[in-house]
Protein backbone atom coordinates (compact mmCIF):
# COMPACT_ATOMS: atom_id res chain seq x y z
CA UNK A 1 0.00 0.00 0.00
CA UNK A 2 1.21 3.51 -0.92
CA UNK A 3 1.85 5.52 2.18
CA UNK A 4 -0.08 8.29 1.23
CA UNK A 5 -4.34 7.64 0.97
CA UNK A 6 -6.40 10.52 -1.27
CA UNK A 7 -9.86 10.23 -0.32
CA UNK A 8 -11.21 12.56 -3.08
CA UNK A 9 -14.84 12.25 -1.82
CA UNK A 10 -15.47 10.30 1.50
CA UNK A 11 -19.34 9.37 1.57
CA UNK A 12 -21.74 11.87 2.34
CA UNK A 13 -18.92 14.60 1.02
CA UNK A 14 -19.68 16.39 -2.56
CA UNK A 15 -16.98 15.40 -4.52
CA UNK A 16 -14.36 18.56 -5.07
CA UNK A 17 -13.38 20.07 -8.49
CA UNK A 18 -9.58 19.12 -8.14
CA UNK A 19 -8.57 18.31 -4.92
CA UNK A 20 -9.11 15.16 -2.37
CA UNK A 21 -11.08 15.85 0.86
CA UNK A 22 -8.79 14.03 3.02
CA UNK A 23 -5.06 12.61 2.56
CA UNK A 24 -3.43 10.66 5.28
CA UNK A 25 0.39 10.18 4.75
CA UNK A 26 3.05 8.58 6.84
CA UNK A 27 6.60 10.09 6.82
CA UNK A 28 8.62 13.22 7.81
CA UNK A 29 6.76 16.36 7.77
CA UNK A 30 7.82 19.68 5.98
CA UNK A 31 6.23 22.52 5.51
CA UNK A 32 6.79 24.90 2.96
CA UNK A 33 6.69 28.74 3.78
CA UNK A 34 4.17 30.91 1.64
CA UNK A 35 6.02 31.33 -1.88
CA UNK A 36 4.84 34.28 -3.82
CA UNK A 37 5.59 35.37 -7.25
CA UNK A 38 9.23 36.29 -7.01
CA UNK A 39 12.28 35.13 -8.86
CA UNK A 40 15.65 33.28 -7.71
CA UNK A 41 17.12 37.61 -8.08
CA UNK A 42 14.19 38.64 -5.94
CA UNK A 43 12.44 40.22 -8.60
CA UNK A 44 8.54 40.34 -9.14
CA UNK A 45 7.53 38.05 -11.74
CA UNK A 46 3.85 39.25 -13.39
CA UNK A 47 3.31 43.09 -12.16
CA UNK A 48 -0.33 42.73 -12.56
CA UNK A 49 -0.05 39.85 -13.94
CA UNK A 50 -1.96 36.88 -12.08
CA UNK A 51 -1.95 34.45 -14.74
CA UNK A 52 2.20 35.04 -14.50
CA UNK A 53 2.29 35.30 -10.98
CA UNK A 54 0.58 31.94 -10.65
CA UNK A 55 3.25 30.11 -12.68
CA UNK A 56 6.13 31.81 -11.27
CA UNK A 57 4.28 30.73 -7.52
CA UNK A 58 4.30 27.27 -8.77
CA UNK A 59 7.79 27.41 -9.99
CA UNK A 60 8.75 28.41 -6.44
CA UNK A 61 6.95 25.52 -5.39
CA UNK A 62 8.92 23.40 -7.42
CA UNK A 63 12.40 24.28 -6.41
CA UNK A 64 11.06 24.16 -2.70
CA UNK A 65 10.48 20.39 -3.48
CA UNK A 66 13.59 19.81 -5.33
CA UNK A 67 15.60 21.54 -2.31
CA UNK A 68 14.17 18.18 -0.08
CA UNK A 69 14.32 15.48 -3.22
CA UNK A 70 10.45 15.92 -3.49
CA UNK A 71 8.14 16.31 -6.30
CA UNK A 72 3.90 17.48 -6.04
CA UNK A 73 3.13 13.87 -5.61
CA UNK A 74 4.34 14.40 -1.96
CA UNK A 75 2.21 17.35 -1.43
CA UNK A 76 -0.37 16.72 0.78
CA UNK A 77 -2.08 20.05 1.87
CA UNK A 78 -1.76 23.34 -0.42
CA UNK A 79 -3.46 26.59 0.67
CA UNK A 80 -3.99 29.25 -1.84
CA UNK A 81 -4.28 33.06 -1.17
CA UNK A 82 -5.29 35.53 -3.77
CA UNK A 83 -6.09 39.47 -3.56
CA UNK A 84 -9.21 38.42 -6.11
CA UNK A 85 -10.35 34.75 -5.67
CA UNK A 86 -12.74 35.35 -8.75
CA UNK A 87 -9.98 36.36 -11.32
CA UNK A 88 -7.45 34.12 -9.85
CA UNK A 89 -9.40 31.01 -8.92
CA UNK A 90 -10.08 30.24 -12.71
CA UNK A 91 -6.73 30.20 -13.31
CA UNK A 92 -5.27 28.38 -11.01
CA UNK A 93 -7.85 25.93 -11.81
CA UNK A 94 -6.68 26.09 -15.32
CA UNK A 95 -2.84 25.91 -14.37
CA UNK A 96 -2.38 23.72 -11.76
CA UNK A 97 -2.67 20.44 -13.52
CA UNK A 98 0.71 21.39 -15.61
CA UNK A 99 2.29 20.96 -11.78
CA UNK A 100 0.17 18.71 -9.99
CA UNK A 101 -1.44 14.83 -10.72
CA UNK A 102 -5.10 15.66 -10.42
CA UNK A 103 -5.27 11.27 -10.40
CA UNK A 104 -4.15 12.05 -6.60
CA UNK A 105 -4.37 15.79 -5.97
CA UNK A 106 -3.42 17.39 -2.56
CA UNK A 107 -6.38 18.56 0.02
CA UNK A 108 -6.32 22.17 -0.59
CA UNK A 109 -7.95 25.60 0.85
CA UNK A 110 -8.39 29.10 -1.52
CA UNK A 111 -8.93 32.21 0.67
CA UNK A 112 -9.25 35.63 -0.85
CA UNK A 113 -7.48 38.27 1.57
CA UNK A 114 -7.54 42.53 1.32
CA UNK A 115 -3.64 42.20 0.91
CA UNK A 116 -0.45 39.97 0.56
CA UNK A 117 2.72 41.10 1.91
CA UNK A 118 3.37 43.36 -0.89
CA UNK A 119 1.09 45.38 -2.93
CA UNK A 120 2.66 43.98 -5.68
CA UNK A 121 1.61 40.62 -4.81
CA UNK A 122 -1.97 38.99 -6.02
CA UNK A 123 -1.22 35.08 -5.30
CA UNK A 124 0.80 32.95 -2.56
CA UNK A 125 0.83 29.42 -1.74
CA UNK A 126 2.02 27.50 0.72
CA UNK A 127 1.88 23.62 1.06
CA UNK A 128 2.65 20.80 3.30
CA UNK A 129 4.85 17.39 2.51
CA UNK A 130 4.78 14.53 3.57
CA UNK A 131 8.16 12.15 2.21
Amino acid sequence: MDSTTHIIAPPNVPPGSGWSHVVVASGTFVAISGQVSVDAEGRLVGKDDIEAQIHQVYRNLAACLEAINAGFEHVVKLTYYATDIKAALPLMRRIRPTYIGMDKPPANTFVEVRALASPDFLFEAEAFVVL
